[in-house]
């Protein structure tokens, strides 16, 4: 599994990010800082999810489905996972197949980008 990101200033938004939408989650994938730790993040704030069960299930939902996706992550890139409120509906199978397409469309998006 890939390391945390945990400064402030590494979530921020960037030109050069790469998005996904999804009803449940948006992800931002941003070039890596060290080219030997490729690192994500995740965003679950109390504006949101105003209860603390909320948010540890929404956190634990979106470990999962990165758990399951693992393969489909670039070694290049940092990912910010932001939860969305839909995602306490989400089932477990629901979330991961969102999660990778989701993926897909960043490398996508990323091969696109490198090709220019």
């Amino acid at each position: 599994m890939r390391n945390t990101i945990k400064r402030h200033t590494d979530f921020l938004p960037g030109d050069d990010d790469i998005d996904a939408r999804c009803a449940w989650f948006f992800i931002r994938a941003k070039n890596v800082k060290q080219p030997d730790d490729p690192r994500y993040g995740l965003v679950v704030t109390k504006k949101t999810f105003k209860l603390a069960v909320q948010r540890n299930r929404a956190k634990r939902l979106l470990r999962d489905w990165l758990r399951c996706n693992e393969k489909s992550l670039r070694k290049d890139l940092d990912y910010i996972f932001i939860a969305r409120r839909n995602i306490l509906n989400a089932t477990r199978d629901e979330g991961r197949e969102a999660m990778k397409k989701a993926l897909h469309y960043i490398k996508k998006q990323k091969r696109e980008k490198s090709a220019e």
